[in-house]
C-alpha cells in the first residue's frame, strides 16, 4: 500500500529550505525521507534533491529563485487535508502534501493532485479507498479535530454555509474573490427557501488568530441565518445538512466524504470534477471522475502521513484511527469536571488525562453547582452539606490501571501510563457494580475486538509486563518435600501479599482479610505444596505497614522473595492464590490456575476458583474477553512522551520500552517533602 505518490520517488538525498521555520518544522525529515538543511548551510560537495517552498506563500518566491539559481526542482509542501487535532499555531502538521508540479489550490495550473486524481483505480484501490472513506465517518474526523461535536438541536432541514480566513491563498488561486462569499450567502438563502441557513465561522477566525469574509455583527440581523460562531467540531453539521457551500473551504471535500451535495464559488480541489454543483467554469484539464478517485488521490496518494503513536512514516489508516481515538476520549467525558482532593502532583495529572475537559478544583464540596460531574480519587466517600445526591451530582472515580508504570505508585514519583474513571463505582468494590463489571456482564464482544485482545495478551506475557515492572529475575528452586517417600515434583503456589489497608481488601474479601490468614488458608488445602510468598512491593519498599503477624510469613512458606519480577515469577509458578490482589489477573493472562479468597473484578466470570462467589456475575468469559474488558475498553491510556491519548496497543509498546530503559525521575522539592510526610505518618 503506497503511502506516497507514485510519480514521485522519494530521494535520499537532502533537501534544503530558504525558511529556518520550514527546516525546523518537526517531523519534516520523516515525512520527506531525507534530512532538510537551511540554505544557507549548503555544501557545495553534497547533491540535493531540491528546495522545499510552502505553497505558494510570498516566501516562496525566495525558495524559487534560489532553486533557479542552483538548477534543483522545486517542491512546494502544504498541510495534508488530515492535519491534526489541535489549529495550526498549536501543533505541527501530522501529514503533509508534497507537489512538484504546483500546489492543490492553486486552479491556475496542474498540480501533482490533479493527475492524481485522473489515475484509473483497480478494484484493490476501489476497496481500500471505500474503506477508508467508512473509516473517516465512523471516526467523525476533520482537518482539525481540537473542538468537541456540536450538541444543540439541529433543525430539520438546514443548509450549511463555509466562511474562510480572509486572504486565505487558496482563495485567489482558487479563482475567487472577497465578493464570492456574498454571492454564495445569497445563493444558499434563495436556494433553499425551506431550509434553514447555518453559517459556520473558521476556527482560526473563533480562535481570535484571523477575521473571516462575513461582517458577523451585520449578519445576526437576518432572521434567517443562524452563525456558528462557537469552537465547533464540524462532522455533526456536515453529517445532518442537506447541503453544504462553500468558496474554497476544505468542508466542501469532507462534505462529499459524507455524500453530501456540495455548492461551489471558487474553483478549490475537488470543484469540477462532476462531483459538485460550481458556480465557475472549471478547467479545461478537469474531467468528471468518480468521488473514489477523488478521495483515494486527496487521501492516499497525494500525502504523506506521520504515524503519531510512533513518530515515524505511517499510512492514512494509522492517523485516521489516532484521531479517532483523540476524538473520543475528547467527547466521552463532561465539557466541565470538578475535582476534589487531589495533590499537586495528581492534579498535573488529571490535566493531561482529561485534556478534552475544562477542570475547576475545588477545595470545599459546596462549590460546586448542581448536576456537575466530580471526580474523587478512589471508593473514598464524598458528603457535602446539601446532599450531593439529592442535586444531582455525578461521580467519576479515578484509580491506577493496571498497566500502570516501571516503579511503584506509592512513591510520590513515578507518574502512570494508564488511569481509569468509573461513573458506578469502583472496579475493587464488589458491593455494588462498577463501569468494568457492567462491560464484562453486557458487552458483545465483536471478533476484532477478542482478536485484539489476543494478540494484547500475548505482548504483555511477551515482554513480561505486570502492573509496577518492578524486581530482579529470580529461579524458583522447590526444596525436596519433607515427606522423604515423596518423589513427585511439588506443586509451585504463589501467594502475593497486600497492603491490608488497601482498599480492594476493605471491600472485596469478606471472609480472610490477613496476608498472613491467607497463607495459612493455601498451606492448610495444599500441604505438600512449594508455597512461596511475595510481600507487596510497597511493604517491602517502606512505603506502606506489614500486615498483621506478616514476620511470621516463613513459618506459612517455603520461601519468601523479597524483590522477585512479578512476571517472571508467574511464568514458574504452576498456580496463584490470591485474596484480590491483581496478581490474579495477571496469572491468568499467563495462562495460570487462580484461586480467589476475595472477590476481585476477574473473578466470577468462570475463569477463576472462586472461595467467595459474586452472585451478581452470570456470565462466562473466555480470557479474551476479560482481557478485551479490562485493559481495552475500561482504561485511559496516556504516552509519557507526548502526553496524548493511546491505544492499549501502543501503552504496552511504551511500557516495554519504558522498563527496558527506566528513566530515573528527580523529585521537586514539593514531592519530596510530600514523601517524608508520608513516612513518618506511616512509621508512626
Amino acid at each position: 500500500m503506497a503511502i506516497i505518490t507514485p510519480d514521485i520517488e522519494i530521494k535520499r538525498l537532502p533537501y534544503l529550505s530558504t525558511s529556518r521555520k520550514i527546516s525546523n518544522l518537526p517531523l519534516l525529515n520523516q515525512l520527506l525521507g531525507a534530512p532538510i538543511c537551511y540554505y544557507r548551510n549548503i555544501n557545495a560537495q553534497t547533491q540535493y534533491g531540491g528546495v522545499i517552498a510552502w505553497g505558494k506563500k510570498p516566501s516562496s518566491a525566495k525558495a524559487e529563485a534560489f532553486a533557479k539559481r542552483h538548477h534543483l526542482p522545486v517542491i512546494r509542501i502544504e498541510d495534508g487535508f488530515l492535519r491534526s487535532v489541535a489549529l495550526g499555531n498549536h501543533a505541527p502538521p501530522l501529514s503533509l502534501v508534497f507537489d512538484d508540479l504546483g500546489i492543490y489550490y492553486d486552479a491556475t495550473a496542474t498540480s501533482r493532485l490533479e493527475l492524481l486524481i485522473c489515475k484509473q483505480l483497480n478494484e484493490n484501490e476501489l476497496q481500500h479507498i471505500r474503506g477508508l472513506i467508512n473509516s473517516w465517518r465512523l471516526n467523525r474526523i476533520s482537518k482539525y479535530n481540537h473542538a468537541r461535536e456540536y450538541t444543540d438541536a439541529l433543525p430539520p432541514r438546514y443548509v450549511l454555509v463555509c466562511d474562510q480566513t480572509y486572504g486565505d491563498a487558496s482563495i485567489e488561486y482558487g479563482l475567487a474573490k472577497a465578493s464570492h462569499f456574498n454571492d454564495m450567502l445569497e445563493a444558499a438563502i434563495c436556494e433553499n427557501p425551506d431550509c434553514a441557513i447555518w453559517l459556520k465561522i473558521h476556527p482560526d477566525v473563533v480562535s481570535g488568530a484571523k477575521r473571516g469574509y462575513f461582517d458577523i455583527d451585520k449578519l445576526t440581523k437576518n432572521p434567517r441565518l443562524v452563525l456558528i460562531t462557537g469552537n465547533v467540531h464540524p462532522v455533526s453539521l456536515i453529517e445532518h445538512s442537506q447541503a453544504v457551500y462553500c468558496v474554497t473551504s476544505q468542508l466542501g471535500f469532507e462534505a462529499l466524504l459524507w455524500g453530501k451535495r456540495v455548492r461551489t464559488f471558487g474553483m478549490p480541489f475537488y470543484a469540477g470534477w462532476g462531483l459538485t454543483e460550481d458556480a465557475l467554469p472549471p478547467p479545461d484539464r478537469r474531467r468528471p471522475v468518480a468521488l473514489e478517485n477523488l478521495a483515494h488521490a486527496a487521501l492516499i496518494d497525494y500525502p504523506r502521513y506521520i504515524n503519531p503513536e510512533t513518530n515515524t512514516l505511517g499510512f492514512a489508516e494509522d492517523l485516521i484511527n489516532w484521531l479517532g481515538l483523540q476524538r473520543q476520549q475528547l467527547e466521552r467525558f463532561p465539557r466541565q469536571l470538578y475535582a476534589y482532593g487531589f495533590s499537586s502532583f495528581k492534579k498535573q495529572l488529571i490535566r493531561r488525562f482529561f485534556q478534552g475537559s475544562e477542570i475547576r478544583f475545588v477545595r470545599r464540596l459546596n462549590l460546586i453547582p448542581d448536576d456537575a460531574t466530580l471526580l474523587v480519587w478512589g471508593n473514598k466517600p464524598v458528603q457535602r452539606p446539601d446532599s450531593y445526591k439529592m442535586k444531582g451530582i455525578k461521580l467519576l472515580r479515578l484509580e491506577d490501571g493496571f498497566l500502570r508504570s516501571v516503579g511503584l505508585g506509592a512513591d510520590f514519583q513515578i507518574p502512570p501510563l494508564s488511569w481509569i474513571a468509573d461513573s458506578r463505582g469502583m472496579y475493587y468494590d464488589p458491593s455494588q457494580e462498577s463501569d468494568l463489571e457492567h462491560i464484562l456482564q453486557t458487552s458483545e464482544f465483536s471478533i476484532e475486538l477478542i482478536n485484539r485482545a489476543q494478540t494484547l495478551r500475548k505482548r504483555i506475557v511477551e515482554h513480561g509486563l505486570t502492573k509496577y515492572n518492578v524486581g530482579v529475575i529470580k529461579k524458583i528452586e522447590p526444596k525436596p518435600s519433607s515427606n522423604p517417600d515423596d518423589c513427585i515434583k511439588r506443586n509451585i503456589i504463589l501467594v502475593p501479599g497486600q497492603v491490608e489497608t488497601d482498599a480492594s481488601i476493605l471491600a472485596g474479601a469478606p471472609d480472610i482479610r490477613h496476608n498472613m490468614a491467607l497463607l495459612r488458608a493455601v498451606r492448610t488445602t495444599n500441604p505438600e505444596a512449594y508455597l512461596i510468598y511475595k510481600p507487596h512491593p510497597d511493604v517491602v519498599a517502606g512505603l506502606r505497614g506489614k500486615g498483621v503477624g506478616e514476620n511470621e510469613a516463613e513459618c506459612w512458606c517455603d520461601e519468601i522473595i523479597l524483590d522477585g519480577d512479578m512476571g517472571d515469577l508467574l511464568n514458574q509458578a504452576d498456580e496463584v492464590h490470591v485474596l484480590t490482589s491483581l496478581t490474579g489477573f495477571e496469572a491468568l493472562l499467563r495462562g495460570k490456575r487462580v484461586t480467589c479468597y476475595g472477590q476481585p473484578f476477574y473473578a466470577g466470570w468462570g475463569l477463576t476458583s472462586d472461595q467467595a462467589p459474586v452472585p451478581r456475575r452470570t456470565r462466562k468469559l473466555t480470557i479474551d474477553e476479560l482481557v478485551a474488558g479490562a485493559l481495552i475498553l475500561y482504561p485511559l491510556y496516556l504516552s509519557p512522551s507526548n502526553y496524548r491519548i493511546i491505544s492499549a496497543e501502543r501503552a504496552v509498546e511504551e511500557l516495554n520500552a519504558w522498563k527496558i530503559n527506566p528513566t530515573p525521575q528527580k523529585l521537586s522539592f514539593s514531592r519530596q517533602i510530600a514523601r517524608f510526610i508520608h513516612k513518618l505518618i506511616k512509621n508512626k
